[in-house]
């Protein structure tokens, strides 16, 4: 093979290893490969969180589940490098043709490259502002820090002259999964005809949060002022949180689903539901995906051009602020980015729902 083309592989590594959205973002660089190298099987190196969202994304063949000490911001993971050495033991002996290092802006490619340099992957495509010598077979200058993830994964590709197959993301609600989440629903008393807004109170970081008391107050007034049921989702980590927002909303109408809303449920759900209301975080890109009405909370850490939902109808909401883009995991000032009341959140939150559901609303409300 070449070393900037795909032409014959058979085999291709994808590598990002990130969060469960940022693999829903890498689905439309992944078609435009698969439509270039229809025989090629796609295997994505991806993180756990990354890797439960994987069978739901199409062109995604298999999963190899790594957690890399270059990705590690806690500082509290092991300098032992067997992991790693065993990493690449696994994928040489998978005999890839070639490995397409997928990163976010902040993130250098070149230590994943090393990987596939021990590992003898003869194709390593990246793209960074640094130059990094041979690790990259083809290496390619970074897009603007302020481009959207979607085409940054795009702009990787078309270095190897291959064309996108369209920018929408998508993901598959498999048939099972799909009656299994009807029958959730009614067991808590939300019929097929029943419009619900999800709340996903969760964020992968304090700074990112709107917070519990806020939300609780924006799913009262859904709850009891709309028409509209409020189910709260969360990952396990998050079911304590999610169980103070409905503590907190004091009304039945705000029903926890917490405890089981797996990743295939949480996009079930996201499918029926009249509209979804979170932080920036995973849910957002579901219902991107998917083309359900989504309502962002979204703080100042990062740029919206960055991150935002660019085909499902949507809203962010997020007070200007001078440090922004702090990209801070917390925030010592008391989040300004985020003062917006719960009353801004909710009117603009049925606003949307009214878009996809409004006569129903209109008869329950």
């Amino acid at each position: 093979m070449s070393p900037d083309t795909l032409e014959g592989a058979q085999r291709i590594l994808a590598v990002r290893l990130d969060n469960i959205g940022d693999v829903i973002m890498l689905g439309p660089a992944l078609r435009a490969v698969k439509h270039a190298v229809p025989d090629a099987e796609i295997t994505l190196l991806a993180s756990r969180a990354g890797a439960s969202v994987a069978p739901l994304v199409p062109h995604i063949d298999d999963v190899v589940t790594f957690r890399p000490l270059w990705q590690d911001i806690s500082g509290a993971m092991s300098t032992d490098l067997r992991p790693e050495r065993a990493l690449a033991a696994e994928l040489a002996a998978r005999r890839f043709d070639a490995a397409l290092i997928f990163t976010s802006f902040a993130q250098s490619p070149y230590p994943p490259a090393r990987v596939c340099v021990e590992t003898g992957i003869p194709v390593r495509v990246g793209q960074s502002k640094e130059f990094g010598g041979g690790y990259l077979t083809t290496w390619l200058r970074s897009l603007p820090d302020d481009a959207h993830q979607v085409d940054r994964n795009l702009h990787l590709v078309r270095s190897l002259g291959i064309p996108a197959a369209g920018a929408q993301m998508e993901i598959r609600v498999p048939e099972d999964v799909a009656r299994a989440t009807d029958h959730l629903l009614a067991d808590a008393g939300i019929g097929p005809d029943v419009p619900f807004a999800l709340l996903a109170p969760g964020a992968s970081c304090d700074a990112r949060s709107y917070g519990v008391e806020q939300f609780a107050a924006v799913a009262h007034r859904l709850a009891e002022h709309s028409g509209l049921r409020v189910v709260l989702v969360g990952s396990p980590k998050e079911v304590a949180l999610c169980e103070a927002v409905r503590s907190g909303a004091g009304t039945p109408n705000v029903i926890n689903l917490a405890e089981a809303s797996d990743v295939p449920t949480l996009v079930a759900l996201t499918k029926r539901a009249a509209v979804v209301l979170g932080n920036n975080s995973a849910p957002a890109h579901i219902a991107d995906a998917l083309g359900t009405p989504v309502l962002l909370t979204f703080s100042g850490t990062d740029l919206e051009s960055q991150w935002a939902p660019r085909h499902a109808p949507s809203r962010l909401l997020r007070r200007q602020t001078d440090c922004s883009p702090c990209y801070g995991f917390t925030c010592d000032i008391g989040k300004p980015c985020l003062a917006i009341s719960p009353e801004e959140v909710a009117r603009a939150t049925l606003d949307l729902a009214k878009s996809r559901v409004g006569s129903a609303l209109a008869a329950t409300g």
